[in-house]
């Protein structure tokens, strides 16, 4: 597979087009124009083009299928060089807002959730992604391209603003490499400007990675995937806890820098039965007693054959009172795009 010139900082490009100025043009036909061929590069000698396209290709994927939601959701299947395929997710969170003269005063808000592997190490038994196993390590430029492609599908101009949440296919942190290098490509001021706190990375808990993801102040937010409150379950939900157990994740999130005004994001997924007690949610408030948290409490997601069921509404709620009325901040998450399998842990690799 040839590299993507999406696999670069505006510095990196530099060094590798000459002059300097061409890689700037460069950047803005990628990152302000969507282009997705040398063609389209109107004002880039042709010289030039030849010369890279050699050795390069623009956009390392391709949209071959899309699903819209009743809620406005969109799914996204990607093909990558390789035939692998990939799915993102373009979500609406809030609705343009008007004043009395039908005049825009706010633009709706939107978030994309992007895929980091073709598939996933971890194993976690709720989610789909991982009943086809582990394939490859997506590069950054493929991480970068699944925002580039979306936002250029759904007219989205560069500047305005996006939020991302490395949440679909994939655990990040088994990917920290070209993580890290998209999450520097996308903050680029000449490329789409997205800041660090525009951008969580969601972790199942490698505790050892949450503690170099820190080392690299990168300026993101981090989400824990945590879902259990003691060892036992969660080592069932999630086999990798053995390795990396609850106290671990807890005191590698202690160490992490924060914005002070921000809050870490604990995912806890609620399955009826297994984790949607009071019981559960005492030992939860006992556990974040030392950290600046949120608890973002989401209904487990059904698929085909899995053992596990969606949790009843009044329990979520319950679950909710009492961790907010013992100091919490909690939040039920909307299960978006549910009738088109977009929500978490319902993203897979995929024929059409």
């Amino acid at each position: 597979m040839k590299p993507s010139l999406l696999d670069f900082t505006l510095k990196e490009l530099t060094s590798l087009v000459k002059p300097s100025f061409r890689a700037k043009q460069i950047y803005g036909w990628l990152y302000h124009k969507y282009a997705t061929d040398f063609d389209d590069m109107k004002n880039i000698p042709k010289t030039l083009k030849e010369e890279l396209s050699e050795k390069f290709i623009v956009n390392p994927m391709k949209i071959i299928n899309k699903e819209i939601s009743i809620d406005g959701t969109i799914k996204y299947l990607l093909e990558l060089q390789d035939g692998k395929t990939v799915e993102a997710v373009w979500l609406k969170m809030k609705d343009t807002q008007y004043d009395e003269n039908g005049e825009v005063i706010q633009e709706a808000k939107y978030t994309i959730c992007v895929s980091t592997q073709v598939g996933c190490k971890v194993g976690c038994v709720f989610c789909l992604t991982a009943k086809g196993g582990f394939t490859r390590n997506l590069t950054a430029g493929e991480i970068v391209a699944q925002v580039v492609n979306l936002k250029k599908d759904n007219n989205h101009k560069h500047n305005r603003m996006i939020n991302i949440v490395y949440m679909g296919m994939g655990e990040p942190l088994d990917n920290l490499e070209n993580l890290a290098h998209a999450i520097e490509i996308f903050k680029e001021d000449e490329g789409l400007c997205i800041s660090g706190k525009r951008q969580t990375v969601s972790t199942s808990g490698l505790s050892n990675k949450i503690d170099r993801l820190g080392e690299m102040d990168l300026g993101v937010h981090i989400a824990i995937s945590l879902h259990a409150v003691d060892d036992k379950l969660r080592s069932e939900l999630i086999p990798m806890n053995k390795a990396h157990n609850i106290n671990s994740i807890i005191e590698a999130v202690k160490r992490f820098p924060i914005d002070t005004r921000k809050r870490v994001m604990f995912e806890y997924l609620v399955i009826k039965g297994k984790n949607d007690d009071l019981s559960s949610a005492k030992k939860l408030v006992k556990l974040l007693n030392d950290i600046k948290a949120k608890v973002n409490l989401i209904y487990f997601n059904p698929y085909p054959d899995t053992p596990y069921e969606r949790p009843e509404k009044k329990d979520m709620v319950a679950f909710q009172e009492y961790l907010i009325n013992h100091g919490l901040l909690c939040t039920i998450r909307d299960s978006k795009g549910m009738d088109i399998s977009a929500a978490c842990g319902q993203l897979k690799e995929k024929n059409v």
